[in-house]
């Protein structure tokens, strides 16, 4: 049976980042795959419009290379999530949830540091509950390099992965995808440079015997 996969971003890259790989895969194998973006820049937000233009073009050139079914976009403010009623932003993705009627979730960490994240979470989570979305099995969560490994709060539980994903094949893949993103990335020792990408992808595969990989926190799966 193939699966029907959304993955829910808080920003344009963290779907290249947190699950990149295993989404090319997911792909290779049949299954369809479709993006969800919570946020996005725009002039009203204080974005110029050069900034504005990029960043669609960028959605445009990712969209195409992963070969994603549908991407949706609820454009709402970045880094202001925590400013709009969560109840809002639920109900724009359950009705996203209900019309693709997806199979598999990928969805950020709650525990990252940027607050988007934590909101994005919360609000897809809700969106999950077997008996309103009847066709979700499985839901994952993803780590964003400089997000997931940036929360010092001693009090926060560390990401502890228990999927390890083989994306050997993909790592190369991944990397081109993530050269979109411009203005992301930087030379190493900064965090989302391609060093520290393919450097936790080596990680990750260390732990679970694959040359590359991508980690994953299972919360709940269905098994029919």
């Amino acid at each position: 049976m193939k699966n029907k996969v959304v993955v829910v971003t808080p920003h344009p890259d963290d779907e290249t980042l947190g699950c990149g790989g295993t989404l090319l895969k997911h792909k290779q194998l049949g299954d369809e795959i479709h993006w969800l973006i919570i946020t996005h820049v725009s002039e009203e937000s204080g974005f110029e419009p050069e900034k504005v233009k990029a960043r669609e073009e960028e959605i445009r050139k990712v969209k195409e290379l992963y070969g994603f079914q549908s991407v949706y976009n609820l454009k709402l403010p970045p880094t202001k999530l925590d400013t709009i009623p969560i109840g809002n932003i639920v109900k724009q993705i359950g009705e996203i949830f209900t019309h693709l009627q997806p199979t598999v979730v990928y969805l950020p960490y709650r525990g990252d540091i940027h607050t988007d994240h934590a909101v994005v979470f919360d609000a897809t989570i809700a969106c999950t509950k077997w008996f309103r979305y009847p066709t979700i099995d499985k839901v994952l969560v993803y780590e964003t390099l400089s997000e997931t490994d940036f929360n010092l709060n001693p009090d926060n539980n560390a990401f502890r992965p228990n999927v390890y994903v083989d994306i050997t094949p993909f790592l190369e893949k991944k990397i081109e995808i993530m050269r979109i993103y411009k203005s992301e990335l930087a030379e190493h020792p900064f965090p989302r440079s391609i060093k520290s990408i393919k450097s936790l992808a080596y990680l990750r595969g260390s732990a679970a015997g694959f040359e590359a990989a991508e980690a994953f926190l299972l919360l709940r799966e269905r098994v029919r």
